[in-house]
């Protein structure tokens, strides 16, 4: 008997973190994109390893066309998505367009509730033989950012930043998916701080924010001042503290026979 994953996210929350993205993104002088540029640049790194010129492609979550404008062939038909907006995409459902020969996704699956169905919709959109490749913030992401707020209420933690998905239960999923040719890898991209609160604002621009359907209360004054110090005592000698994305990458075909 299928039963409904759990609710981890708010797939509302999902999508005002996304709708502010996209703004700031617009409204910002210089915002913070370093997560979403690496993801971009190593994917592009990939398709020209592969030698994969597709000719009909579906990229999902990149705000900055960098995609289309210099990665993909200029030859190619390419449909840009996103979570929000008149091309937006539910990727807990089928998808309305199928039959691409590449399908990217930047960023977003971290946040998925159900996210072995996400694979099994990205598998079908493909044409067969296509290819797809996933990226996102995996586990081992923002260790010191998760050891301040551990430290802010150690008695009584509450939950305040969400699950991460490892290179293990990636595989796994991958496998149930029925993905072809499944590879699971991840790199870490390291910035240095020299406050919390920066790191916190990159994290809001970068659409990096706590979705979770249960979300806990603030961190009350006293909490947070407690957090600042925490983070702060990691610094190095020049006074930044190193913070670490470990980018996850999910890449793989579907069948030649189209299952």
């Amino acid at each position: 008997m299928a039963t409904n994953p759990p609710s981890i996210f708010s797939d509302s929350r999902r999508k005002a973190n996304r709708l502010r993205t996209l703004s700031l993104q617009a409204g910002i002088s210089a915002p913070a994109r370093f997560v979403l540029d690496d993801m971009v640049d190593d994917m592009a790194e990939r398709l020209a390893f592969v030698r994969h010129e597709p000719e009909k492609v579906l990229v999902i979550g990149d705000y900055t066309g960098r995609m289309a404008d210099e990665v993909l062939p200029h030859t190619a038909s390419i449909n840009a998505a996103d979570l929000v907006g008149k091309h937006a995409i539910d990727l807990s459902r089928p998808f309305p367009v199928t039959g691409f020969d590449f399908v990217g996704v930047l960023g977003l699956l971290d946040t998925v509730n159900d996210l072995p169905g996400a694979l099994i919709h990205l598998r079908q959109a493909l044409a067969p033989g296509g290819m797809v490749i996933a990226m996102f913030a995996g586990s081992g992401s923002l260790p010191a950012l998760r050891k301040a707020i551990y430290a802010a209420e150690p008695d009584r933690p509450a939950a305040r930043m969400h699950p991460l998905v490892d290179t293990r239960a990636a595989a796994e999923l991958l496998q149930r998916a029925g993905w072809k040719d499944p590879v699971v890898d991840s790199h870490d991209l390291t910035v240095r701080y020299r406050s919390m609160d920066r790191l916190i604002a990159d994290l809001r621009e970068q659409g990096l924010g706590n979705v979770l359907a249960s979300p806990a209360p603030p961190l009350t004054r006293v909490g947070l001042d407690r957090a600042r110090q925490a983070f702060m005592a990691e610094a190095d000698e020049d006074g930044r503290v190193t913070e670490t994305f470990s980018i996850l990458t999910l890449s793989g075909r579907r069948s030649l026979a189209g299952t």
